[in-house]
């Protein structure tokens, strides 16, 4: 199994991404590309719908993202989740705190497979939880343990996956063409891009409750 996908230059930092990350911006035009880049916020997916003109782009600490597309057409996208503390990474007997990252999963699934797409014909790569907290709970590796469960438990097997360690991430996924550039944020003022993932792990209530149930087709 590869463990590391498509690993971008780690000297490189995108000047435009870490000002849209400054100024709140959602997305922007990166003329270097000639591409629209879309960030993924924590507790968010999104599902591109021009796959040769868009790039998506999430910073990951402890959550975890998966990039799912239909490697015939390009058609996907990508989920960012964090899973609220719990004492089991195990899918197979999930309870509601786990619900957060079976939801995130299900509904990007489900968004490619609405296209179209046949359920074995479906691409996944996932990236993230590192434990990039002193914390006595290993969020990180909490969270790479169920995304690696869910995947076996739902009969899908990982492309790539790059999960694990103690140094925040940035990916970049063109869905068109699968590749995923990953870049290690060691720089001391890098922190700073893991504020929005901190605040959303503070707003989890302690026993997360999700309503509902999604089905895979």
């Amino acid at each position: 199994m590869n463990t590391i996908a498509s690993p971008a230059d780690e000297r490189r930092h995108g000047s435009n991404l870490e000002t849209a990350f400054d100024q709140g911006k959602k997305s922007y035009f990166d003329a270097k590309r000639n591409k629209s880049v879309i960030r993924v916020l924590p507790g968010e997916h999104y599902v591109t719908s021009d796959p040769s003109q868009e790039v998506i782009v999430t910073i990951l600490g402890s959550c975890v993202a998966a990039c799912i597309r239909d490697p015939h057409t390009g058609f996907g996208g990508m989920n960012h989740f964090m899973l609220p503390q719990s004492d089991t990474g195990n899918w197979g007997s999930v309870n509601a705190n786990m619900r957060y990252g079976n939801f995130a999963m299900e509904t990007l699934i489900n968004e490619v497979l609405k296209t179209g797409c046949p359920r074995e014909r479906l691409e996944v790569k996932l990236f993230g939880g590192a434990n990039v907290t002193t914390a006595k709970v290993l969020v990180g590796d909490l969270n790479s343990k169920f995304a690696l469960n869910y995947l076996k438990y739902e009969g899908f097997a990982a492309k790539s996956y790059d999960l694990g360690g103690d140094i925040p991430r940035r990916i970049h996924f063109y869905p068109d063409t699968g590749k995923v550039d990953r870049l290690l944020l060691r720089r001391k003022d890098d922190s700073k891009y893991l504020r929005e993932e901190i605040e959303y792990q503070n707003s989890l209530p302690s026993k997360a409750q999700v309503s509902g149930k999604i089905d895979l087709f």
